[in-house]
């Protein structure tokens, strides 16, 4: 009985070949599943990060000041002070930080891809304006802030710094997260220092639609805030940096939004938050964290491509005036709406699809 069981096991089995077959089957299988959990677990800490570290990191601080390990929170806030000016002045990148695993995860997630169209001149300093702001902009972060997708090896010698709201780098922690990714506020100062006294090869990445530009992000739609957005041109012709227009296919579609009508109370809140603030709150969902098929934080995985179009040059011009300003944003626009129109239909968007410009 014993040996017609253990026939019975082999012939079920097959050979050794077949076993050794279905073994490698499941090592691969069980495999794709650790990597997709990696990958969900990447990008909600960067969600997590984006909506909530530097209020959790301020009040964390508060209330390590109110214990026997106050000394710790003590020489954290000196050295805060004397660091403050830091951000301003071409921040503190750690290549370590943008060279880790864990980005390569968040990039294969949805999966984002950077495309270059031309290349750029390392003597030569940068604004490159992205498009659109989607709610998070995670295809900026992703292709700027990190090196999963090659932004290094693609623009050898151009040093990219990401802008983003001057009120994260007041947040303790968060700023200095911030900073090791590259990231620089958003202002005059910081912009001035780095495409004046940072040398050449420096790259600017703006999302100038800002806040205003996320409130009309929606799944479907192609639309960017430019029409009236013109202190990025100014900022170019101060400092003869050429200006590259940037868009990302797929940023809308990772999450969805309530889109409040223009005179309702909820734009009005949203409007009051933007002009005070200098961010607007959505009402938006992705899905759940253990389900696509439920809502949550999580974005959608849906393919973000960032096309990097033709920089356009820019003359330095030390007082522009409004002419000069409106003429060379007229060119960008233009530049913009024929970088859209020659991609879109390789990344998913209609033939028939127009960039809306507002």
């Amino acid at each position: 009985c014993k040996c017609n069981f253990i026939s019975f096991l082999f012939l079920s089995l097959g050979t050794g070949s077949n076993i050794l077959s279905a073994l490698q089957d499941l090592f691969w299988l069980l495999k794709s599943k650790v990597e997709k959990q990696l990958q969900i677990f990447s990008v909600l800490q960067w969600v997590l990060t984006f909506l909530i570290m530097g209020i959790a990191c301020t009040l964390i601080l508060m209330y390590i000041l109110c214990t026997d390990c106050w000394a710790i929170a003590a020489l954290y806030l000196a050295w805060l002070v004397f660091d403050w000016n830091t951000p301003k002045k071409g921040g503190r990148r750690s290549q370590w930080v943008r060279n880790w695993t864990i980005w390569k995860y968040f990039r294969d997630y949805f999966p984002i891809r950077l495309v270059k169209t031309h290349n750029l001149l390392t003597t030569r300093n940068y604004i490159f304006g992205y498009h659109p702001h989607g709610i998070m902009g995670l295809g900026a972060f992703c292709n700027f802030s990190t090196e999963a997708t090659g932004v290094s090896q693609k623009f050898p010698g151009i040093r990219p710094y990401l802008a983003t709201l001057a009120g994260n780098f007041r947040m303790p922690i968060l700023r200095d997260y911030l900073m090791s990714g590259g990231i620089c506020p958003v202002n005059r100062d910081s912009i001035d220092y780095i495409l004046s006294k940072n040398g050449c090869g420096n790259a600017i990445i703006i999302v100038v639609g800002g806040a205003a530009e996320s409130l009309n992000c929606t799944p479907g739609k192609n639309s960017v805030t430019l029409k009236n957005r013109k202190g990025f041109v100014k900022l170019a012709l101060r400092h003869g940096a050429d200006l590259v227009p940037v868009y990302s296919f797929g940023e809308n579609e990772v999450y969805k939004q309530v889109i409040f009508e223009e005179g309702s109370w909820g734009r009005w809140v949203q409007k009051k938050f933007q002009k005070h603030i200098g961010f607007a709150p959505c009402i938006f969902h992705g899905r759940g964290l253990f389900s696509s098929n439920t809502w949550g934080l999580l974005p959608y995985s849906k393919p973000i491509t960032t096309v990097v179009g033709e920089p356009i040059t820019i003359p330095k011009i030390d007082n522009p005036s409004q002419k000069d300003v409106d003429f060379y944003h007229s060119i960008y626009v233009d530049s913009l709406i024929k970088l859209f129109d020659k991609y879109k239909s390789k990344f998913g968007v209609p033939d028939t699809e127009v960039l809306e410009v507002n």
